[in-house]
């Protein structure tokens, strides 16, 4: 369960890199009702936050690195963002962007890689802790990684942050793995999120990668909305029992993102 209650290596953020900022903002408007406005003084098409009823749930902003495609980012919580960059670096990762503060102690973050390619990021809280809504209709409630190496990113991550894992078989023959991540020092209560190994995904040259699951009180009435504004569905609607009633989507701009219905929602 992702909570505003930031712990250590919790998620507390997430953004979007989009090439047309406005127009990624309707679309997560008509699909969610999320209300974006610009982010301090700055001028539309620059960073913004998204809303839900007053509350921010996340952020968009123009795409800032040379080549990168459109996705969304997931911000991890840490309380030195130098230590925890060190610490990627130690353990084979890679620093996309040194640690930067925002505005007027606001906080500070960094973008970084993992040893397999998935990029994420931190952020060391000043005074702005991160998001203000999470685990329901709308909001993030629990963040994936698809990768090529389970066992390595989980060790990865692990030094990094200190995350405890479980594995859960997945159904049906060959049926694979899927790992259960928890903040260190956290009972399950705190799980949020899970790794999966999926090599076959990027044969074509693709780069292992996280998305985050946003909550919706009706997985199908959502996809609906998905598709009439442009976006794509790559499966589902489908239930997963245990799970709930949900689907892997894209916005205009390829940025993957999963809709859910959580079980005890349905």
């Amino acid at each position: 369960m992702i909570t505003t209650d930031f712990v250590p290596g919790s998620p507390c953020w997430l953004d979007l890199g989009a090439p047309d900022v406005e127009a990624a903002a309707a679309f997560y408007q008509a699909v969610f009702d999320w209300q974006a406005a610009p982010y301090g003084e700055q001028e539309s098409g620059g960073y913004s936050l998204f809303r839900l009823d007053g509350r921010v749930v996340g952020a968009v902003g123009p795409l800032t690195e040379g080549g990168a495609r459109s996705a969304w980012t997931i911000y991890f919580n840490t309380p030195d963002a130098d230590a925890t960059v060190k610490a990627v670096e130690q353990a084979g990762g890679s620093v996309r962007t040194q640690p930067a503060e925002v505005a007027s102690n606001e906080g500070r973050f960094a973008q970084l890689t993992d040893p397999q390619g998935a990029q994420f990021a931190v952020w060391e809280p000043g005074r702005y802790p991160g998001l203000e809504a999470a685990d329901g209709p709308g909001s993030l409630g629990w963040i994936e990684l698809y990768t090529t190496d389970s066992k390595a990113a989980q060790s990865f991550y692990g030094t990094v942050f200190g995350w405890t894992t479980q594995d859960m078989p997945l159904p049906g023959n060959g049926g694979g793995v899927y790992t259960l991540v928890t903040p260190a020092d956290c009972g399950q209560e705190r799980m949020h999120g899970g790794i999966m190994a999926v090599p076959d995904m990027f044969e074509a040259g693709g780069k292992p990668y996280w998305h985050p699951v946003f909550g919706t009180a009706d997985c199908d009435a959502t996809v609906a909305r998905v598709r009439d504004n442009g976006g794509g569905v790559s499966m589902g609607p489908e239930t997963a029992v245990g799970v709930g009633r949900l689907a892997v989507c894209t916005d205009p701009s390829g940025a993957e993102f999963v809709i859910l219905t959580p079980e005890s929602a349905g």
